[in-house]
């Protein structure tokens, strides 16, 4: 039900932090009352919004794999090749049931669509778990101009755990797409590796590259003025890998590392977009990279996305793997632990590659 308040109420930029962040309301509320006009703390600097460096006219297009190619050797080259060269590429064919995707989204949507008194039951001040978090943008404190999304955030630690404190309407579906995407993951996982000379994933490497899981269910709201703001602001993943399942809606770019245009990524029906985190660029000492993807507001359609963020364990020490630099190569970047690197991920603005500026030697 779309929020009864007034939005003459909205007489100054604290009332709307108030209904949206405070109160709980997030940005899908704020739509929901038919505003007219951007409030001015979503507006973004000029140089931030997509459309004024808009997309390419060129022929660069994201490579779309098919993982179920008969010759496997080729589909791990494909894979490869696309990290190194895009750090973005979509997989189809990859063995998670169409269903379980479709069961994920229609999961999504129930819980941004509770009454805000059950969501806000989620809310850093209200959620009975740490790992369990419903907010709005990015980092409110942290930015100048804020972001046109809401978020539930389900960092696994059990699933006795999911169980107790997940969202009842999104709990079973969130936990049947983490559990039937992670054959794929490592997969993925096995064919990077080996190309870094990693020779298998055995208990040590499988918890340096996913030793932890994070599911972010993502609410995109019609934009009164989409032109003006951004869904999400250029960033890199602080990830080993992003697995992300859109739905039909267009929204997502990346930065080409070749042209540094914006590059459309157009949603294909049963894939899932992966992109390389800053993570798995500092373990392979830059042989990866991770992009800037960003997200468009849009002014006629709701979207939602899906991402898997596969982590290393927050007590893991991230550096380019011996491995990699055994044959004499330089380090690019110096040891650190990963819990350090995300914490001074989250306690700033979206600023495109920045982060990684933290491991740098």
């Amino acid at each position: 039900m779309a929020p009864t308040v007034s939005t003459t109420q909205f007489s100054d930029p604290a009332e709307v932090t108030e209904f949206v962040v405070n109160q709980g309301n997030g940005v899908k509320g704020l739509s929901e009352t038919g505003i007219k006009a951007l409030p001015d703390q979503y507006i973004q600097p000029f140089e931030e919004r997509l459309i004024n460096n808009f997309v390419n006219e060129t022929d660069e297009a994201i490579p779309v794999i098919d993982m179920s190619y008969p010759d496997e050797s080729k589909v791990a080259k494909a894979i490869c090749d696309a990290a190194e060269k895009w750090g973005f590429f979509q997989v189809i064919n990859h063995g998670v049931p169409l269903e379980v995707l479709d069961n994920v989204k229609a999961a999504t949507h129930r819980f941004f669509n509770l009454p805000v008194e059950e969501k806000s039951k989620y809310t850093k001040e209200n959620s009975l778990s740490t790992n369990v978090r419903f907010g709005t943008s990015f980092s409110p404190r942290a930015e100048k101009a804020l972001e046109w999304k809401d978020y539930l955030s389900l960092f696994f630690v059990s699933e006795t755990e999911a169980s107790q404190f997940w969202p009842d309407v999104c709990k079973n579906e969130a936990l049947d797409y983490m559990n039937k995407s992670k054959t794929m993951v490592r997969k993925l996982l096995e064919y990077l590796g080996k190309n870094l000379n990693v020779k298998e994933l055995d208990e040590t490497k499988e918890s340096l590259f996913m030793g932890s899981i994070r599911v972010n269910l993502n609410y995109y709201p019609i934009c009164p003025n989409p032109d003006l703001t951004v869904g999400v602001g250029r960033h890199s993943d602080v990830s080993s890998l992003t697995i992300v399942l859109q739905d039909q809606i267009d929204g997502l770019h990346v930065r080409s590392l070749v042209s540094g245009n914006w590059v459309h990524v157009p949603p294909v029906p049963g894939s899932f977009v992966i992109n390389i985190g800053d993570t798995m660029q500092i373990l392979s000492n830059g042989r990866y990279k991770s992009v800037e993807p960003r997200v468009l507001a849009n002014g006629s359609n709701n979207r939602i996305s899906v991402p898997i963020f596969v982590n290393p364990k927050p007590e893991s020490v991230i550096g380019p793997l011996l491995e990699v630099i055994a044959n004499g190569e330089e380090p690019i970047d110096r040891d650190v632990v990963y819990s350090d690197y995300v914490r001074y991920f989250f306690k700033k603005a979206h600023d495109g590659k920045k982060t990684v500026d933290f491991a740098k030697i």
